[in-house]
């Protein structure tokens, strides 16, 4: 019988056992974001010597037996189900691929052991990036250690797929070791594939581990603010210069670099090879790195289509909006009680904004000299897939002003480096306005209804009588200031 959490949540759970690594994720809920609450990797590198001998390593099938009889053991006691096992590159390609699978099912008697075919390994991976970037629109890369998936992206729709053996540990292999001829091996691979070059002024997005490593030293390099992977963008120019560098490097220069996974040393000129070349094939204006892919497809999978066309942006709001706020029935209202002060406005403009009024109590249950920051902090460090790094900075700030932050306040740093001056104006203006909502309505339908903003050359708070609401010290203090950052005079009137 699968658990369910005291509110009701169920758990599944899926390893990906992977050239590389073998991992195991269990996520909880159904929910358009997935939520992982336990994620555990071993690194037994399956699919080493695989291009000599076309067998997996032997020393690495005893290791993942004894692996995936704890993982088992794992979802068991977590009482996760569905539990599978996604078997990729390697364990596909190898002459004792079957044999171990067959191992598998007698150690898991009842656990679906599935053996992905590329084209199905593609698809996971492309609805894995969907599911936090439904928009999509160019060339997917998913990058393990026995081979290199790609799939075309067609504004959220997906295209043209085909798998290459151009995985890192595959690709070492094949080139001896050697990076010059690893990169005349991935040119011609990608040459047979023409239709690459309708990413051209396109977006190429990178999964997987070895991706992944590539963006951590840039992240570290350029001391981006915000330590997250996912989402994080650079321009075409940027990831040619970090290839360079990284495909030049020594090993020992590999190793002092900040922000290198040790263990990671070995693959990272090979991955930087194909990311090159891929950059070449495509004529990307821009990568962006997604840490969803197989497993966060494998998970929309079982999804109902409720769930799965779900709009992201919104649905983080909601979900984290469900854990911590108080009444669901406000959010609506406030984004009706604001729109009066952003005309004109629409698409992400509007979806940030109404995300930003379904989170806007997510402190109401905090210590009140830490709501501001401890607020901050959950909107700028929370999972949610469908949260890019600028929409986290800004319903990091406006909820940060909505809990009386002022926008130089230190723990505040990041969002403003990660907005531009108009989008930091908007958000000061949007928490400044839920600030008054809340003050005014006590977080409360009913009494927000008794009040009403009129933008009209000048900013008119209206109150009916009777209500329950009136113009004391703090409703006019926090008025006055909303209508200094709109650059008008503010009023009040009684009707």
């Amino acid at each position: 019988m699968p658990y369910e959490h005291h509110n009701g949540l169920p758990r599944s759970a899926v390893v990906d056992l992977g050239s590389n690594s073998v991992r195991l994720v269990v996520f909880e809920g159904h929910c358009r974001n997935p939520t992982p609450i336990f994620n555990e990797k071993a690194v037994l590198k399956l699919g080493r010597g695989l291009n000599a001998s076309g067998r997996l390593n032997e020393e690495g099938l005893e290791q993942a037996l004894m692996v995936m009889d704890r993982y088992g053991a794992i979802a068991r006691a977590m009482r996760a189900e569905p539990f599978e096992v996604l078997c990729t590159a390697a364990v596909r390609d190898a002459s004792n691929g079957p044999a171990f699978v067959h191992a598998l099912r007698e150690r898991l008697p009842g656990v679906p052991i599935l053996m992905l075919p590329g084209e199905q390994e593609a698809e996971f991976a492309a609805s894995g990036v969907l599911c936090g970037i439904p928009n999509a629109d160019g060339i997917l890369a998913d990058i393990g250690g026995g081979s290199l998936e790609v799939v075309e992206l067609n504004n959220g729709t997906r295209g043209r797929a085909q798998t290459l053996k151009l995985g890192v540990i595959r690709l070492a292999e094949r080139a001896g070791g050697d990076v010059i001829r690893a990169r005349a091996i991935a040119e011609a691979e990608l040459a047979e594939l023409p239709w690459l070059a309708e990413g051209a002024g396109r977006d190429l997005y990178l999964v997987g581990g070895a991706w992944r490593a590539l963006a951590r030293i840039h992240l570290a390099q350029t001391s981006y603010p915000l330590n997250m992977v996912h989402h994080y963008t650079i321009e075409r120019e940027e990831a040619r210069d970090l290839t360079g560098v990284i495909a030049a490097a020594s090993r020992r220069a590999l190793e002092r670099m900040p922000g290198v996974a040790r263990r990671r040393v070995d693959d990272l000129p090979f991955a930087a090879v194909v990311l090159r070349r891929l950059l070449r094939a495509t004529a990307a204006r821009r990568v962006i790195f997604s840490a969803n892919g197989l497993r966060e497809g494998w998970y929309m999978s079982k999804m109902p289509d409720s769930i799965r066309t779900a709009e992201p942006l919104l649905s983080a709001g909601h979900e984290i909006a469900e854990r911590f706020g108080r009444d669901p029935s406000l959010p609506p209202a406030l984004l009706t009680w604001t729109d009066t002060l952003f005309p004109g406005e629409a698409g992400d403009a509007r979806r940030l904004r109404e995300t930003a009024c379904w989170m806007s109590d997510i402190g109401s249950h905090d210590h009140p000299e830490y709501r501001a920051e401890q607020s901050t902090m959950r909107v700028l460090r929370q999972p949610g897939i469908g949260l890019d790094h600028h929409a986290r900075a800004f319903l990091a700030m406006t909820i940060a002003v909505r809990y009386e932050a002022e926008p130089d306040a230190p723990f505040l740093a990041t969002a403003r480096m990660l907005l531009g001056f108009e989008a930091a104006r908007r958000a000061t203006i949007l928490g400044m306005a839920l600030r008054l909502a809340y003050t005014l309505s006590a977080g409360t339908v009913d009494l927000l209804g008794g009040t009403r903003l009129i933008n009209n050359h000048v900013l008119t708070l209206q109150l009916t009588a009777g209500t329950g609401v009136f113009a004391g010290e703090a409703v006019t203090r926090r008025l006055e200031r909303l209508a200094q950052a709109l650059g008008l005079e503010a009023a009040t009137s009684i009707v």
